[in-house]
């Protein structure tokens, strides 16, 4: 994919909105702009149908029912809402969490609140070189304090998938809740029956082709009651996070959903997987000490590939593929913040090693011509960096 001049590498950052999903979201900005929540008229009662049919297509993705999606602005708000709002409402004897080292920057810093404020005692579980949860050390971490366990289902920055099941598994046996950040799944596995193995789950639009500014917070049914709300007011959503609802992007997140949901999804996560595959092969062909960090190729998310160029820092290259290639150091979310990779140190790298990683995540819509493109760039910049060293 083409942005004016620059090939996109950084789908998971954000994924632009399909056509077919923005499309449908239109009509909601101009002759269907009503609120959801105004109960004594027409325009009203069609706002709050659009929503609660997006509400449906969302919990059809992941196997639940409608009543048990809670719209939020996205994956960050729905981590936060899962944890604090457990956190905040837990009884004494649950007093502690697990989640995995390689955990997205939210769900770090929701717990050091929970440890800062309420006392709680935040654990984190080992991984493996490839980004996997050391199962044995869940295992001996567990005990009937433990109130959640927080395992997101595929890693953002090396594209790590869990085995959800086994994790869920384990976790039953102590009694503790299981929360899993699914913000990067779609794209990586099939999701159509995750609702049995978590009981709590996140998602987010602009990583699925859909908007920016709206996401959810999957919550059991039977366990609402024991979620302390983010955001007071009207009492919206089941009293579990009030506001008005953006009708145009619920439906444009119902939209991205129903998408995942299509036959054809399968054979288009192997396609992008032979992609991606291309293009590392293609670096490693490249007279320069290329290695990928992570997992093997049929174990990480399909767009995945995060590359270390050792002995060569990471942000330079990137500078001289400006405004060529768009892709990025890590996550979105800690730009702007000058330190090193929590998630390429928790596999094993060396600082230096971790300085000298680019994660690239290719999409739907990056093409075989992109992909060429872009090792023709790379090693310009890498001949560049080479003649200075």
């Amino acid at each position: 994919m083409y942005i004016k001049d620059t090939i996109y590498l950084d789908h998971q950052a954000t994924t632009p909105v399909d056509c077919d999903v923005l499309s449908k979201m239109w009509p909601y900005y101009s002759e269907s702009f009503g609120n959801p929540h105004s109960i004594d008229h027409s325009i009203g009662w069609r706002a709050a149908h659009a929503v609660n049919e997006a509400a449906e297509k969302v919990a059809r993705l992941i196997g639940a029912d409608a009543d048990e999606i809670v719209f939020t602005s996205g994956a960050t708000e729905a981590n936060n809402l899962a944890l604090l709002g457990l956190g905040t409402r837990a009884s004494e004897g649950r007093q502690r969490i697990l989640i995995s080292a390689i955990e997205h920057k939210c769900v770090l810093e929701a717990s050091r609140i929970l440890r800062n404020r309420f006392g709680f005692r935040i654990d984190l579980l080992h991984v493996d070189s490839a980004g996997r949860v050391d199962l044995e050390y869940l295992r001996d971490s567990l005990d009937d304090d433990v109130l959640v366990v927080s395992i997101m289902a595929v890693n953002n920055e090396i594209g790590t998938i869990q085995d959800i099941p086994t994790l869920n598994e384990i976790i039953a046996t102590s009694g503790a809740l299981f929360h899993c950040d699914a913000a990067q799944a779609p794209c990586a596995i099939e999701l159509n029956e995750i609702s049995r193995f978590v009981d709590l789950l996140s998602l987010s639009g602009h990583k699925m082709y859909g908007p920016q500014g709206i996401g959810v917070l999957f919550v059991r049914r039977d366990l609402q009651s024991r979620i302390e709300p983010l955001i007071h007011g009207g009492g919206q959503q089941q009293n579990l996070r009030s506001g008005t609802l953006p009708v145009p992007l619920c439906v444009g997140l119902g939209a991205a959903a129903e998408q995942f949901q299509s036959t054809c999804q399968d054979s288009e996560r192997k396609l992008l997987r032979k992609r991606r595959n291309i293009f590392v092969d293609e670096l490693m062909k490249l007279p320069y000490p290329v290695s990928l960090n992570g997992p093997n190729s049929n174990q990480r998310h399909p767009g995945n590939a995060n590359i270390c160029f050792e002995g060569y820092d990471a942000q330079d290259i990137l500078s001289l593929l400006q405004p060529r290639i768009a892709a990025s150091t890590g996550s979105a979310c800690t730009s702007g913040i000058s330190e090193p990779s929590h998630v390429l140190q928790s596999i094993g790298l060396s600082h230096s090693q971790v300085a000298s990683s680019i994660r690239f995540s290719l999409g739907r819509d990056t093409t075989e011509e992109c992909i060429y493109q872009a090792i023709t760039f790379i090693c310009q910049s890498m001949q560049n960096l080479s003649r200075d060293h």
